[in-house]
């Protein structure tokens, strides 16, 4: 009978010990449920509440609960909505590559030639001085400036550089690249440094030794080193960009359209279902161009 006993008496104990082992993971899944859950409410679940949407049926009056492709098959369909793709993909590209040039000029100034952290910081932090106010100030501060009687054209004006004031300073695509490479470069600055400051300084002087130039430096050890910040900021100034509207309507005086500023007329119009078919379409463009990025340069040693 002891014997008996003492064989029911290990399985027994081996469950007790094998529900022990689960608990862990199931506690550790239990410290997820929070973040799981607000990241389901705010993000996936708006998402999806748009998707529904773009399927639904509108007129004048209202939207109505349905099923159709229209919505979808009148956006790709439009020649409007491509041009006005095509405009917001070029203003991508000229803001990226000009915060890009700038950013990391600017990080590498404060990595590589302050020498004091905390005059790093201090740097670091007047850079971060204009985001103490708006976007919308920030962008019409450029409006007195650049335009017909500003500071630069009256300047301009004034020395015999020009004979009457420039025109095409304000209310065009200049103003409009002009005002977004204000407001997001630091957004490319930011990553860059963070990961100039994470270089190993010994590459350097080993680059040194072996006979390279500063330039050679530069090319070979510190731009590759560099690339996830720069994948990083591009990410950044890739979607700030794509979904600024009112950068585009103030700056370019009505002129000039984006993907952002054509969801927002449609929606001032009540088309809410067009408005998230657009929404749809752009969020697509924009995960693939950050997948296209993800592919070219591994970020996680920076996350």
């Amino acid at each position: 009978m002891a014997t008996i006993a003492s064989e029911q008496t290990i399985p027994a104990a081996e469950t007790r010990k094998r529900a022990f082992r689960l608990a862990p993971s199931a506690i550790s899944y239990l410290q997820a449920m929070p973040l799981i859950a607000i990241l389901g409410f705010f993000f996936i679940l708006p998402i999806a509440m748009i998707a529904v949407v773009s399927f639904w049926d509108y007129d004048f009056a209202g939207i109505y609960p349905d099923f159709l492709t229209m919505n979808y098959t009148d956006t790709l369909g439009s020649w409007v909505t491509w041009k006005t793709y095509l405009n917001t993909l070029k203003f991508t590209v000229v803001v990226w590559a000009l915060t890009l040039f700038i950013g990391f000029w600017v990080a590498y100034f404060l990595a590589f030639h302050i020498r004091k952290t905390s005059t790093q910081m201090i740097l670091f932090l007047v850079c971060t001085v204009p985001f103490m106010t708006s976007n919308i100030i920030r962008m019409i501060s450029w409006i007195p400036v650049l335009g017909r009687n500003g500071l630069v054209n009256s300047a301009l004006v004034e020395m015999g550089i020009v004979p009457q004031p420039v025109e095409w300073l304000l209310y065009s695509d200049f103003a409009v690249v002009l005002a977004m490479v204000h407001l997001y470069t630091l957004f490319m600055v930011t990553p860059i440094f963070n990961t100039l400051m994470r270089i190993d300084r010994s590459l350097f002087e080993a680059a040194r030794d072996a006979g390279a130039s500063g330039w050679q430096v530069l090319w070979n050890v510190v731009i590759p080193l560099a690339k996830p910040g720069m994948a990083i900021g591009t990410i950044f100034v890739v979607t700030l960009v794509m979904a600024d509207f009112s950068t585009v309507q103030v700056m370019s005086g009505g002129q000039s359209a984006s993907v952002a500023l054509m969801m927002k007329n449609q929606m001032s119009l009540l088309q809410y279902p067009a408005a998230a078919a657009n929404a749809v379409v752009l969020l697509v463009v924009v995960l693939m161009m950050v997948a296209a990025i993800l592919r070219v340069v591994d970020i996680r040693k920076e996350l």
